[in-house]
């Protein structure tokens, strides 16, 4: 193929949530409301475990730096989502679509091996609780979680670099609301057979392997709570766990139902409504389901309340 059949792409437009212009101020005040809510809670999460020294234990370590990937999820995608409902070209260059699918596919990967680690450390807690200084201990976590990194950033290098081999002509309208490769391969004018493989075999298996681990980690919990004889002990454990294990579901279930169904690189009407999930309610639900249901946090932030009200009014 000759330059004169076709010019190089080095410029897209993200055209997601177009289909109903009339709902743009609505869909954005929405939207920012969401952006805000999950900053203030997860950056406000964040700050709270490193200030205070009782949440430095390996769970609110995980929990800390999960709300730091949401925060880095929401920042990579929805300032630019934001922007577009009110810009007139939405339009994104190659490297600034690369940069944004690095930050995102970082974050998710990294919230993937950080959720296995509550999960097991939840498991030792409540089913190994003597234990549970050994078998979890801070070098430990802080091991886990610097895995966690490194394989988020193994994984989004892999991708991106992959996707810089491509090359993209004709339509530059990606049908989405932020650059991800499924609507990115269906732009390419070289076949992306390599990078369909590479995401099959790349992320169906961290989400396999995270996903049995979860799923086993809270097996293992359930059947442990069922043998509790307290009956107040058993319906709180219940609740808290009920809650993890609905977010954890919704979590990886809509990547699972984007990235490894059949056929999930030519359905590209599916994208938008999937992908909802796993870039804004999660992050937007994670601080509440995970920080403000729990006791030693919601202590802490009621006991820096207390100490910042005034002691007397007519000082």
């Amino acid at each position: 193929m000759t330059e004169d059949n076709y010019s190089l792409t080095t410029e897209f437009m993200l055209i997601g949530f177009t289909d109903h212009p009339g709902l743009k101020i609505l869909l954005f005040v929405v939207f920012f409301a969401i952006y805000l809510i999950t900053m203030v809670g997860n950056l406000g999460l964040v700050v709270l475990i490193f200030m205070e020294r009782p949440l430095h234990t390996p769970m609110y370590i995980f929990l800390g730096n999960l709300a730091l990937m949401d925060s880095c999820c929401s920042c990579a995608i929805t300032p630019k989502m934001l922007e577009n409902f009110f810009s007139e070209d939405r339009m994104i260059s190659l490297y600034e679509c690369m940069a944004q699918f690095y930050f995102f596919c970082l974050a998710e990967t990294v919230d993937c091996f950080l959720l296995v680690a509550m999960a097991y450390d939840r498991y030792v807690a409540i089913c190994s609780p003597l234990q549970y200084h050994t078998m979890m201990s801070i070098k430990l976590c802080i091991q886990m979680t610097i895995g966690s990194y490194i394989a988020g950033n193994l994984h989004a290098m892999i991708h991106v670099v992959l996707l810089l081999r491509l090359t993209f002509c004709g339509s530059h309208q990606i049908n989405h609301f932020f650059c991800d490769v499924l609507p990115l391969y269906r732009l390419s004018c070289v076949d992306p057979y390599i990078n369909e493989l590479m995401v099959l075999i790349f992320s169906g298996s961290i989400q396999i392997f995270t996903i049995t681990i979860v799923l086993i980690s809270y097996l293992c919990i359930l059947f442990t709570i069922f043998k509790m004889k307290s009956k107040e002990g058993r319906s709180k454990a219940l609740s808290t766990c009920a809650s993890h294990f609905l977010s954890v579901s919704v979590f990886y279930g809509s990547l699972l139902f984007m990235y490894i169904r059949p056929s999930s690189v030519k359905e590209g009407d599916k994208d938008t409504s999937g992908a909802i999930f796993y870039t804004l309610v999660i992050p937007l639900l994670n601080p509440f389901i995970y920080g403000l249901r729990n006791k030693e946090v919601i202590n802490v932030m009621k006991r820096i309340m207390k100490n910042r009200k005034p002691h007397n009014i007519l000082k």
